[in-house]
């Protein structure tokens, strides 16, 4: 065990801990006035709904070995986890390790929401959202990041690019679609200062959020933590041009947006690309993160409220192709068109496919469940339009 590694999880687990209340803050700045506190108190159950279930029975079937599709019950209740030595070959325990990993499908959950939040029920919600971390989330992970299948086809995800964005944003439109329409689109004002600090929040928080995924204080953190700041960075002036030309004025909500499309973009490739490829990727998000978010919103008629399918699941899928581009076998164990070699790229579209009928299917027959369960997901007519912080708040 490596105290200084120790040290760098830990701080790197909390940071990511806050993305999530950063994330809250920024969807209810960007969200209309009546349901604003909704969308914050809907944000902080699932953050604890999130880390019961990871507790009980998630962190097990993500990475209690099993199969190459699930991990088995060995770990449920974080059952035989040590806190002083480690099985997985790292210089950090492995309580450490659940406590790091544990912090990931708190987000997922909440980026989600975006796409639904002021018209699905609440109740429906929650128990939407824990049978998906069981059936959708643990999963994935376990087949990215605990040697299941997509790991030994070749595909590499260094942070999350499709166990937390690509499945996040494509459950949120998927979502979208099964509850229906809001019944009133005009505009609704946005609230800058929660934008700027949520925003705030997401971006300081990204930095464990990347850097702390090589689960070590190592050369490979202080490169993935270069390849997160120049990413989001370089996002930023070509998103502000494209926020211009698309609305003829700049918008701070779209600033926000271009650099955590930086951010998304980079979370497959953080610690396998040159900070080069980073300052490429990120100038490439940010352009694409505002296209997404207005022309291909309005050209395919989806009613995601507050872009999660545009920001993580396009930006998620766009990182992880530029990811079979980019990374440089000198900084890991693949290499991509850099190197002359096409099979990274090809293993990535594999397993963006792999991901999109998984998270499609499984979010079809979980909501289906859900209704049988608790009754319809959206909520009452009257109820939208009065607004839940009214409803269920006040």
């Amino acid at each position: 065990m490596d105290s200084g590694s120790i040290t760098w999880v830990l701080i790197s687990a909390l940071l990511v801990w806050i993305m999530s209340p950063g994330l809250a803050l920024f969807y209810a700045g960007l969200g209309g006035p009546k349901n604003r506190l909704h969308t914050i108190g809907t944000s902080l159950i699932l953050m604890g709904v999130a880390s019961i279930i990871w507790f009980l029975l998630g962190y097990t079937l993500a990475f209690g070995g099993g199969n190459d599709w699930l991990g088995n019950l060995k770990f449920w209740g974080l059952n035989q986890i040590s806190f002083s030595h480690s099985t997985r070959g790292l210089a950090i325990p492995d309580g450490l390790f659940a406590i790091f990993q544990g912090m990931f499908p708190i987000i997922t959950v909440i980026i989600i929401i975006g796409s639904v939040i002021g018209r699905m029920r609440l109740r429906a919600l929650i128990v939407f959202i824990s049978l998906w971390l069981l059936v959708v989330y643990s999963p994935l992970a376990h087949m990215v990041w605990d040697n299941g299948f997509l790991a030994k086809l070749g595909a590499i995800d260094f942070a999350g690019g499709t166990v937390v964005h690509i499945s996040s944003g494509v459950t949120g439109l998927v979502l979208a679609y099964l509850v229906g329409p809001r019944r009133d689109q005009s505009y609704e004002k946005i609230y800058s200062p929660y934008i700027f600090v949520g925003g705030f929040l997401l971006w300081f928080g990204w930095f464990g959020f990347n850097a702390g995924s090589a689960l070590a204080a190592n050369d490979q953190a202080i490169l993935a933590l270069m390849n997160t700041w120049l990413a989001s960075a370089a996002a930023l002036l070509p998103g502000a041009w494209m926020s211009y030309r698309m609305r003829g004025h700049l918008l701070l909500a779209d600033l926000v947006t271009a650099g955590l499309s930086g951010l998304v973009v980079i979370t497959p490739a953080a610690g396998f690309v040159h900070p080069w490829a980073a300052i490429v990727m990120g100038a490439i998000a940010g352009v694409v993160g505002i296209y997404s978010i207005t022309l291909i919103k309005r050209h395919f008629g989806y009613d995601d409220t507050l872009d999660a399918f545009g920001i993580h699941g396009i930006g998620g899928t766009l990182g992880a192709i530029l990811t079979g581009v980019f990374a440089d076998k000198s900084l890991g164990n693949a290499g991509g068109l850099v190197n002359g070699h096409w099979e990274l790229l090809g293993q990535q579209l594999i397993a963006i496919v792999i991901t999109l009928l998984l998270v499609v299917v499984g979010t079809v027959l979980i909501a289906g469940i859900t209704r049988l369960l608790v009754g319809p997901l959206r909520v009452s007519e009257d109820d939208e339009a009065i607004g839940l912080d009214l409803r269920l708040h006040l």
